[in-house]
Protein backbone atom coordinates (compact mmCIF):
# COMPACT_ATOMS: atom_id res chain seq x y z
CA UNK A 1 0.00 0.00 0.00
CA UNK A 2 0.90 3.38 -0.52
CA UNK A 3 1.64 6.21 2.27
CA UNK A 4 -1.30 8.70 2.95
CA UNK A 5 0.00 11.77 1.74
CA UNK A 6 -0.80 14.98 4.04
CA UNK A 7 -1.96 17.95 1.63
CA UNK A 8 0.12 20.40 1.26
CA UNK A 9 -2.11 23.28 1.67
CA UNK A 10 -3.12 22.27 4.85
CA UNK A 11 -0.16 21.18 6.63
CA UNK A 12 0.60 24.74 5.64
CA UNK A 13 -2.51 26.77 7.00
CA UNK A 14 -3.16 24.34 10.40
CA UNK A 15 -1.23 23.25 13.43
CA UNK A 16 -2.46 20.78 15.93
CA UNK A 17 -2.38 21.61 19.67
CA UNK A 18 -1.98 19.02 22.08
CA UNK A 19 -5.18 18.63 23.30
CA UNK A 20 -6.17 16.92 19.45
CA UNK A 21 -7.76 20.73 18.53
CA UNK A 22 -6.91 22.48 15.69
CA UNK A 23 -5.46 25.93 15.16
CA UNK A 24 -6.13 28.34 11.68
CA UNK A 25 -5.49 31.88 11.44
CA UNK A 26 -8.29 34.48 11.03
CA UNK A 27 -9.15 35.05 7.30
CA UNK A 28 -9.89 38.62 6.03
CA UNK A 29 -6.43 40.19 6.78
CA UNK A 30 -4.65 40.11 3.54
CA UNK A 31 -5.92 42.82 1.04
CA UNK A 32 -7.62 45.52 0.99
CA UNK A 33 -7.21 46.58 4.59
CA UNK A 34 -7.63 50.51 4.04
CA UNK A 35 -11.93 49.96 4.17
CA UNK A 36 -11.33 48.15 7.05
CA UNK A 37 -11.40 49.59 10.46
CA UNK A 38 -8.32 49.47 12.94
CA UNK A 39 -10.75 47.52 15.48
CA UNK A 40 -11.88 45.27 13.12
CA UNK A 41 -8.31 44.41 11.88
CA UNK A 42 -7.40 44.12 15.65
CA UNK A 43 -10.08 41.66 16.24
CA UNK A 44 -8.47 39.58 13.20
CA UNK A 45 -5.24 39.16 14.55
CA UNK A 46 -4.17 35.86 16.49
CA UNK A 47 -5.21 32.35 15.81
CA UNK A 48 -8.47 30.49 16.53
CA UNK A 49 -9.63 26.36 16.80
CA UNK A 50 -10.86 24.91 14.29
CA UNK A 51 -14.40 24.73 13.98
CA UNK A 52 -16.06 21.14 15.18
CA UNK A 53 -18.27 20.55 11.93
CA UNK A 54 -14.89 21.28 9.84
CA UNK A 55 -13.23 18.77 12.01
CA UNK A 56 -13.52 15.51 9.33
CA UNK A 57 -12.45 17.34 6.63
CA UNK A 58 -9.57 18.24 8.35
CA UNK A 59 -8.64 14.85 9.44
CA UNK A 60 -8.44 13.68 5.86
CA UNK A 61 -6.27 16.02 4.57
CA UNK A 62 -3.95 15.65 7.94
CA UNK A 63 -4.16 11.89 7.74
CA UNK A 64 -0.75 11.81 10.28
CA UNK A 65 -1.91 14.07 12.59
CA UNK A 66 -4.07 11.41 14.64
CA UNK A 67 -7.29 13.73 14.76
Amino acid sequence: MPKMKTKSSAKKRFRVRPGGTVKRAQAFKRHILTKKSTKNKRHLRGSVAVHGADMGSIAQMLPGAGL
